[in-house]
């Protein structure tokens, strides 16, 4: 009977749909002879069909493709008597269907027993997992590009620079079986922005390799590499009318169907290209692959700037050996020549301020003792580290200098210790530090107080043991370096903020030196007047023959914040505006509000009394003597200047 047929069917439909309502599976129940009986719309979905047309109709009618792979699944399943679960298998639609051509299903199959136990057709669940083997193909093909950059970097490691050209070739013949190019190259520019050559190349056989030099034959392609412009085709045939040189060239290369090239950037300068062709099919070149590709350069280009490097070095110690010997006998005048060029420079003056800091520069000269130079801006505190550098054991090597304050923090790391190459980003040379410079000399550390406090202990490291390690290397560098650090800042004030390390502090302050600030050695301003005089004289080609009295006495009374560094801008300025054999230098304000904002109230009282005693003569009593400008009486004027330590030396005063 039709009707219990139908019925008995439908319930067998309903109880595959209860069972899988949760998910948008696709259901079909069939008799024996694998006709249709019940499918639901996402199964007719999968056929291209619609739901009516599916009943009544064999599963080849429908689709033969399906049937090939389904109808074995099927029947096994109704011949066993036992469902088929969670099977696999790869379907081949009909060339007329819309959808592509190989589909992937995951169907469970499911004998239909009447109540004696006969089986009279069979329930399909399927489940579309195109996409997903899609995915999950894209994946893997993913992984195993991965690991073949893998591979290739590794082959790199410790190569001998006579060995990269080879590995690179066999690189590209990797790359090139396994994305299935027909030809990989690498072109790469001459020196001094000549021609494009090709260095490396590897192409299947029966293909020939490129030309060794194409500027001429391809133009337009090699001014997009200059700029630094990427190019990809699929199809040679359509490039436009303008790139006809191009299109020429990929005919007689023996007809290159598809083509990419991507530019080669080390450090922002484009130095060649690699290029990519496809003879036997066309090919488009998505971005995911050209990002792949670029990957690959990296591995390339590291190899190829060491092999680079190494033909620097190579080059750079061929004349360094030609230049040894000149340099050697040159070395004496090149000496000399340093001491004029810094003769300027030479430490001026007769105070008893400036004496008893020489005498200390002599003490400590000819031992190894860490020096720490104290003062104010401008005081020569570099000058006093030359002089400490030059009458040293040390003296026969320069010293190196470094400012702490001049280099932002993540650079002044590699200046110091070095780096390796790789190190971090742009790195792509080993560099000495300064310490490593110095060695066998002395370093001068400028502004120490400025050194980041994450860097201290490596400082620290040095002044202890006499090690250091390059950014980027854990290998412990032996160094001998006698070194002289100069602040302006209250170092003992920084450690107590937590701002400098107190260990550090306490190496660093073997030998403190405290440089007196220029307004504590007044009799020394017109001594070093006439010695910048001198210099800027020459410079100028000007001859000065006299300075006012009073401008030489408004010189002195001066508070010079500044110190030495104003005192020479201020006369350098003089000397350009000068016309005549009289130099006058005009002063700023000199009120008490514009120079004395970082005196303590001591050291103004102490300026305003010396200036008031050099203009009496030293005369404290009597009329118009110093007491009573000063509204005092002579015996309270001789205690405040004892209390100030202010005594008359010859001509002049000293504070004791």
């Amino acid at each position: 009977m039709i009707l219990p047929s139908a019925i008995f069917f439908q319930e067998e439909f309903d109880k595959l749909a209860q069972s899988c309502q949760e998910t948008p599976y696709a259901l079909a129940v069939l008799d024996r002879d694998l006709r249709y009986v019940q499918v639901n719309e996402p199964m007719a979905a999968l056929n291209g069909k619609p739901v009516e047309q599916h009943r009544g109709r064999t599963i080849r009618e429908i689709d033969p493709g399906v049937a090939s792979a389904v109808e074995p699944l099927l029947r096994h399943a109704m011949e066993e008597g036992k469902p088929l679960l969670n099977l696999e298998s790869e379907v081949s639609r009909s060339p007329a269907a819309d959808a592509p051509d190989i589909h992937y299903w995951l169907i469970s199959c499911y004998p239909l027993k009447s109540e004696d136990g006969t089986v009279v057709g069979v329930g399909a669940v399927v489940r579309n997992i195109t996409e997903q083997k899609l995915k999950d193909s894209i994946q893997n093909e993913r992984l195993k590009f991965e690991a073949l950059l893998s591979d290739l970097s590794a082959a790199f490691i410790n190569v001998p620079v006579g060995e990269v050209d080879r590995k690179i070739e066999q690189g590209l013949e990797k790359i090139a079986e396994f994305l299935e190019f027909d030809r990989c190259s690498i072109w790469q520019f001459s020196p001094e922005d000549g021609p494009l050559r090709m260095t490396h190349s590897y192409a299947l056989p029966g293909i020939s390799l490129p030309p060794p030099v194409v500027d001429e034959q391809v133009p337009v392609w090699t001014n997009m590499v200059r700029r630094g412009e990427m190019f990809k085709v699929a199809d040679v045939d359509q490039l436009p009318d303008k790139l006809w040189r191009e299109k020429k060239y990929c005919r007689e290369q023996g007809g290159i169907k598809s083509f990419l090239f991507i530019p080669l950037n080390i450090g922002g300068t484009v130095f060649g290209l690699l290029s990519f062709a496809s003879y036997r099919v066309k090919r488009t070149w998505p971005d995911v692959l050209i990002q792949r590709l670029r990957l690959l350069w990296e591995i390339f280009g590291n190899a190829l700037e060491r092999k680079r490097a190494d033909q620097r070095m190579q080059t750079a110690l061929a004349e360094i050996e030609q230049l040894k010997n000149r340099l050697e006998a040159e070395n004496l005048y090149l000496r000399d020549q340093i001491d004029i060029e810094q003769k300027h420079e030479e430490i001026i003056g007769q105070s008893v301020a400036i004496r008893k800091v020489l005498l200390q520069v002599e003490q400590v000269a000819n031992t190894d003792a860490t020096v720490l130079l104290l003062g104010e801006t401008g005081t020569g505190k570099e000058l006093l580290a030359r002089a400490i550098h030059n009458l040293s054991g040390r003296r026969a090597r320069a010293m190196i200098k470094l400012n702490c304050a001049a280099l932002p923090s993540t650079l002044i790391e590699a200046e110091l210790f070095g780096r390796e190459k790789g190190a971090y980003t742009g790195a792509m040379a080993t560099q000495i530090g300064r310490f490593e410079a110095a060695n066998g000399s002395t370093i001068f550390l400028d502004e120490i107080g400025e050194i980041p406090l994450d860097l201290q202990a490596k400082l620290l490291r040095v002044l202890q043991e006499g090690q250091l390690e390059r950014l980027g290397s854990p290998q412990p560098i032996e160094v001998d370096v006698r070194i002289i650090a100069a602040t302006n800042r209250d170092l003992s004030k920084a450690v107590k903020e937590g701002r400098f390390r107190e260990d550090l502090y306490y190496r660093l302050n073997v030998f403190p030196i405290s440089v007196p600030p220029l307004r504590d050695r007044r009799e020394d301003i017109p001594l070093l007047v006439w010695a910048i005089v001198r210099e800027f004289g020459s410079v100028f080609g000007k001859t000065i023959e006299r300075i006012p009295k009073k401008n030489m006495e408004a010189l002195e009374c001066y508070l010079w914040p500044g110190n030495i560094r104003e005192l020479r801008n201020m006369i350098e300025r003089a000397m350009i505006l000068s016309n005549s054999s009289t130099l006058v230098v005009d002063l700023p304000d000199n009120s008490p509000t514009s120079t004395s904002q970082n005196m303590s109230l001591e050291e103004m009282e102490r300026m305003h009394i010396v200036s008031i005693m050099e203009r009496t003569g030293w005369r404290v009593r009597g009329k118009n003597g110093a007491a009573e400008i000063l509204d005092l009486k002579p015996t309270t004027l001789d205690s405040k200047m004892k209390k100030l330590g202010i005594k008359r030396t010859v001509g002049r005063y000293e504070i004791s």
